[in-house]
C-alpha cells in the first residue's frame, strides 16, 4: 500500500495555487456546524483543498430521508452519527487531518472552544435551526472569523458572506427580532431575493416552512460546496475579489441564470420589506391550498 503523502495528494491543485499558498491552506483551521445535507460535502471538499484542520458539530443521525443529497447518508452508515462518519471520510481523504468532533452540537457552552482557533466558519446548520445559527454568526462576529453562507435553492446556490468590519449577518438577515417563522422568511428572502428557483418549483405542497419542511436536490448542495470552497480559496489566501453582505449571489443550474443582489440594510431594505410582504401572501395561499 502507497504511504501518504500530503504533497503528491494534494498536486494537482499546483498551478491554480502556489506551492507556498498549498502550505498556508494545510496550516489553517475551519469550523463547519451541521454535517448534512451542505456541511458534509463542505468538508469533504475543503479536505481535497488540502484544508489541515476542522472543527465539526453534529448531533444527528442518518435516516433514510437523506439520502437523495447528503455525502454520508448510505445503508452502511444508517443510525450513524453524522460528524463521526464525516469525521472517517475525511480522515481517508487526508490521514493528517487535525479534526475536532463536538457530537452534541454547537450550543452556548461549547461555542468558544468550538470557534477557538478558527480562520473561517463555513455555516452547514439546517436552514430551519434559528437559535444556533444567530448564536454562532454573533460569535464570530464578536471573534472578527469570516464567515461564508451558501445555501442550496432548487437546482442552485445562494451565497452571502461575511467579513469582519462590514454588515454582520445576524443584522443582514434580521435574526434577531420577531417571531420564528418571521426569521425563517427573512433568512430566506436574504439568501435569494432573486428567488430564482421559484418558478420551477413542481408540487408546491412540499414547501410547508411553518412545520420546517422543504425539498431539495443533491445538485444543489454540491453545487454550495465549490461555491463555499472557492470563497474560502479566496478568504484564506487575501486573494480574488469577496463581495460581502449586503451584497449577495444566486445562480441557478435549471434557469441557467445569475443574479447579484445589493441590500443596503439587509431586511429592512424597503426591496426587501416588500418582498417579505409578497412571500407572506403566497405562503399563506399555499397553506389554504393545502
Amino acid at each position: 500500500m502507497q504511504p501518504f503523502d500530503y504533497s503528491t495528494a494534494f498536486s494537482r491543485s499546483i498551478g491554480w495555487i502556489t506551492h507556498d499558498e498549498a502550505t498556508i491552506l494545510r496550516n489553517k483551521r475551519i469550523a463547519i456546524a451541521g454535517m448534512g445535507g451542505v456541511g458534509g460535502i463542505h468538508l469533504l471538499t475543503l479536505t481535497r483543498l488540502g484544508i489541515g484542520a476542522f472543527s465539526i458539530s453534529d448531533f444527528d443521525t442518518f435516516e433514510l430521508a437523506n439520502f437523495n443529497r447528503q455525502a454520508g447518508a448510505m445503508t452502511s452508515t444508517l443510525n450513524k452519527p453524522k460528524a463521526d462518519v464525516l469525521h472517517k471520510m475525511a480522515k481517508d481523504i487526508n490521514p493528517e487531518l487535525n479534526i475536532r468532533i463536538f457530537s452534541d452540537g454547537v450550543n452556548e457552552e461549547n461555542v468558544n472552544t468550538f470557534l477557538a482557533d478558527a480562520d473561517l466558519y463555513v455555516d452547514g446548520l439546517d436552514f430551519f435551526v434559528l437559535d444556533a445559527r444567530r448564536m454562532v454568526y454573533a460569535k464570530c462576529a464578536e471573534l472578527g472569523i469570516p464567515i461564508v453562507v451558501a445555501a442550496p435553492l432548487g437546482m442552485g446556490v445562494a451565497l452571502i458572506n461575511y467579513l469582519p468590519g462590514k454588515m454582520p449577518l445576524n443584522q443582514y438577515f434580521g435574526l434577531e427580532n420577531g417571531t420564528d417563522d418571521m426569521q425563517i422568511l427573512r433568512f430566506l428572502l436574504g439568501l435569494s431575493p432573486a428567488m430564482l428557483q421559484r418558478s420551477y418549483l413542481a408540487d408546491p405542497s412540499a414547501v410547508d416552512l411553518a412545520n420546517h419542511r422543504g425539498p431539495s436536490t443533491p445538485m444543489a448542495c454540491e453545487l454550495c460546496a465549490g461555491f463555499a470552497a472557492t470563497e474560502a480559496l479566496k478568504m484564506l489566501l487575501n486573494r480574488g475579489k469577496v463581495r460581502a453582505a449586503p451584497h449577495g449571489y444566486h445562480f441557478d443550474a435549471y434557469r441557467n441564470k445569475t443574479s447579484h443582489t445589493w441590500r443596503p440594510g439587509g431586511y429592512r431594505n424597503p426591496l426587501q420589506r416588500l418582498g417579505l410582504a409578497i412571500a407572506r401572501h403566497q405562503l399563506a395561499k399555499m397553506k389554504q391550498e393545502r
